[in-house]
């Protein structure tokens, strides 16, 4: 029975593109309380992997918050898995407002002490006494109302490149920040304002209403369904927008667009843009703001330092990081002092640029490449590689790319190869194949074929 992720994000990408089939990307979450947060997960990941469905899910005693990406075919048959609860039959699904069939590339379904880290206390106050939901054109018209006073619950990576018209755009890396100090700026507006809040699909809103409403606010609203449901529903009523700019999602798009205004600057030259990137060397994986020539001359790196790093051998690379917390354990986002045109706290309402067309927002996926099979055995001396073919054919001339944990991505152009021990131009399915590579090859890393 399997019950937890077994490719990774390569293989699973090369399968969703020789499948074919379109993937909707889909959000949802549910405040209700499981007894049993394990056996519930372990149910849940069994039933969403046969239905190939991919995405990351936080499960708690208080509840489920999930980003998911399926395929369309399987849509109503995924809802069913989630309509076999209790709790969540009738549940809303964020539907993405632009799609990737790359989104998510791993099914991740993980037991935490919350759904959303928010440093709260819940035993102080009544969870369920939330705010007043608002659907779009209410929300629009609770804006235009003198006393309103509207918040951004998201981070301030998030605001930067997309927010509502007046909004208060705390200056925070997490929303448990964001608490205590709208609680403060807010103090003497508790009994005549409008406390109006805003996140991405309305989960941080749901706790962050009941707390505030315990902090004695007495007039408070939350936009149902946050920003993504609220771009579904001015796009189907023909509504004016009040959110400018994108969205920032969690998954491999990180942003989806919702007006063609661009309100951001790219954080290294200053030209208006509003795409992020992580840099690519893995010691550093700063989130940050890059456009195109950017990210064409520093090869996605945040700086020099960094581009220096990626260019060295891939053992120097893991030297230099040993010992230290990087990657995706330290997610720095957009404080570097390298990067001197980054904004946050109070943003502009002012459009920078519009944005004439759609980007690649694939972040991570760089090349089109096939799985051929394993390695089988290296031999050190003679720096041979043996490799088991378990997937189309292989022909002299092919670029090859040789990937693993440690190993990293490797590519070079197959130049000669011995196929079943003779010398060879072609390999097929079953055979056995060895040929030079000049670097170390372990018994995980895997054999691909570049095609494009």
């Amino acid at each position: 029975m399997q019950l937890y992720n077994t490719l990774s994000a390569e293989e699973r990408a090369e399968l969703i593109d020789q499948a074919g089939k379109q993937r909707l990307t889909l959000s949802f979450y549910a405040y209700a309380k499981i007894e049993d947060p394990k056996k519930f997960r372990d149910n849940l990941f069994i039933e969403w992997n046969k239905l190939d469905a991919l995405g990351r899910t936080y499960v708690a005693k208080e509840g489920i918050n999930a980003q998911m990406s399926v395929p369309a075919e399987n849509f109503e048959a995924f809802r069913e898995t989630l309509e076999a609860y209790e709790f969540m039959r009738g549940i809303r699904l964020n539907v993405a407002v632009e799609h990737d069939d790359h989104s998510f590339l791993k099914l991740t379904v993980k037991v935490r002490d919350k759904i959303v880290a928010d440093g709260l206390n819940d035993e102080t106050f009544d969870v369920t006494n939330i705010g007043v939901h608002l659907k779009a054109k209410e929300f629009n018209a609770i804006l235009e109302d003198p006393n309103t006073i509207v918040v951004d619950f998201r981070n301030h990576y998030e605001s930067e490149i997309g927010h509502f018209k007046g909004a208060i755009t705390p200056d925070v890396e997490t929303f448990r920040e964001s608490l205590p100090i709208i609680n403060e700026q807010l103090k003497d507006f508790k009994e005549n304002k409008n406390l109006v809040m805003y996140c991405t699909g309305g989960i941080r809103c749901e706790k962050a209403s009941a707390y505030y409403k315990h902090q004695g606010f007495k007039n408070v609203f939350q936009l149902e369904g946050g920003i993504i449901n609220y771009a579904k529903q001015i796009k189907e009523e023909g509504l004016e927008s009040k959110f400018i700019g994108k969205n920032f999602v969690f998954d491999h798009r990180l942003g989806e667009r919702i007006t063609d205004d661009i309100v951001s600057q790219c954080h290294q030259c200053g030209k208006p843009c509003d795409n992020h990137t992580n840099c690519l060397n893995d010691g550093c994986h700063l989130l940050f703001i890059q456009c195109d020539e950017c990210k064409a001359a520093m090869e996605n790196c945040c700086s020099t330092e960094c581009l220096e790093i990626t260019h060295l051998p891939l053992a120097e690379q893991i030297k230099l990081r040993r010992g230290k917390q990087v990657g995706n354990k330290v997610f720095r986002k957009g404080k570097s002092e390298k990067l001197k045109f980054k904004h946050s706290g109070e943003l502009s309402d002012q459009p920078l640029a519009k944005a004439h067309e759609t980007r690649d927002i694939r972040q991570k996926i760089k090349v089109k490449k096939v799985l051929l099979g394993k390695a089988e055995h290296y031999y050190v001396k003679a720096q041979v590689g043996l490799f088991i073919i378990e997937n189309q054919e292989l022909n002299l001339g092919d670029t090859i790319l040789i990937s693993g944990p440690t190993t990293g991505n490797e590519q070079l152009v197959l130049e000669k190869m011995l196929v079943n021990g003779t010398e060879n131009s072609l390999a097929k399915k079953g055979d056995k194949v060895t040929f030079e590579v000049p670097f170390r090859v372990r018994l995980s890393d895997k054999l691909f074929k570049i095609i494009s």
